[in-house]
């Protein structure tokens, strides 16, 4: 069961000193100085005698090469935790440090077999929107490939919530992460693997979010707080299911257009759902169609909506409302697009997506 640490300097030195901890792997950019967690860290070995090592050799896009080298910082200085500040970049790279360290230096990381292991892992998330602090899951570029690592053993063991982080960010990032958190939870209410659970989450985390967009939109601390903890919960319930074509189609856009990447899943999600609300006959859940459709119609009312249909329209309206508009395509684009998708995770999605339907989707997302 992952903790959730009180956002106090009693609460966190309370937490550290229970861990014996003795070095920290401190993930994380040089902004998180910035920030109210950054100034805890930077004062806890005088405050009571825990020394942090800084890792910041990532990129947004984290590589394996960045996670070599906190691996190796990490066995350097005779670090015995790991800490994570900042948002999915930070996590995935402290993801992949704290998995890589027991594992056998001598050969690719990437082809072995993960060896679950016990290091303690504390996460500071500062956007709430990837929902990684929840997740057994980690993005890592490996030779220019994006790969995804995965293994319960890489879930933080203990999580802080800090609503002021969120302060300073950007507005079109607030806007991208909040919908990215929306995306996860309808992607996984929807999902093929979906479990009583994973939609209770769903629920939960779709209810917050609408709940708390204003407040957390005009950068109020109880919106602020109300979204951290419903990316968290979004992230227990893709935890569960994974995310579907929305995020298997995204991932593209994001790089070949320069978006963020809830921006891109939000736009895949905006010209999904309407079509999966119009061909239930697709569906390849093995619940059958009747389950999808009741399922599309308990979707539509947690969002507040009538049927499918309107639930479809309603996400579109948001999307276009936070003034997120699509790129557009040039010659060539959709074949690159349609290429780049991601088959193994278009199994999760409930209704089957050949070539021709993902091709007549990007076109309507990108001219």
């Amino acid at each position: 069961m992952q903790r959730i640490i009180d956002n106090s300097t009693e609460a966190l030195d309370t937490y550290f000193k229970d861990t014996g901890a003795k070095r920290i792997l401190l993930v994380g950019g040089r902004s998180m100085d910035l920030l109210g967690i950054g100034k805890y860290f930077s004062g806890l070995h005088e405050r009571i005698g825990i020394e942090v090592v800084r890792f910041s050799d990532f990129k947004p896009n984290p590589d394996y090469t960045s996670a070599l080298s906190g691996v190796k910082l990490y066995k350097e200085s005779n670090c015995d935790m790991v800490a994570a500040v900042g948002g999915g970049s930070a996590m995935d790279t402290a993801k992949c440090i704290k998995m890589y360290v027991t594992m056998d230096d001598s050969t690719d990381y990437i082809t072995q077999k993960i060896i679950p292991n016990d290091i303690e892992f504390f996460a500071a998330p500062t956007t709430a929107g990837t929902g990684s602090e929840a997740t057994r899951y980690a993005i890592i570029y490996h030779n220019g490939n994006k790969v995804s690592v995965t293994d319960s053993s890489c879930i933080p063991t203990a999580v802080m919530f800090d609503p002021t982080a969120l302060k300073t960010l950007p507005d079109y990032q607030k806007k991208a992460t909040m919908l990215d958190a929306l995306c996860h939870a309808i992607e996984s209410y929807w999902s093929v693997h979906s479990t009583e659970e994973s939609k209770a989450y769903a629920a939960d985390a779709i209810k917050l979010i609408f709940s708390s967009m204003d407040g957390y939109l005009t950068n109020t601390n109880a919106g602020n707080s109300n979204m951290l903890k419903a990316s968290n919960i979004a992230g227990k319930a893709i935890n569960i299911t994974a995310t579907t074509a929305g995020h298997a189609m995204c991932y593209k856009l994001t790089t070949k257009y320069g978006l963020a990447h809830g921006h891109a899943a939000a736009l895949c999600v905006k010209a999904l759902f309407p079509f999966m609300a119009e061909n239930t006959s697709l569906c390849k859940d093995e619940r059958g169609e009747e389950y999808f459709k009741n399922m599309l119609k308990e979707l539509a009312e947690i969002m507040g909506c009538d049927t499918a249909s309107s639930a479809a329209e309603s996400f579109g309206t948001l999307v276009d409302s936070l003034g997120l508009s699509a790129p557009k395509a040039a010659d060539g684009d959709i074949d690159i697009l349609v290429s780049s998708v991601n088959v193994e995770r278009l199994k999760n999605h409930p209704v089957l997506l050949d070539s021709d339907t993902i091709r007549a989707l990007y076109k309507k997302i990108v001219l």
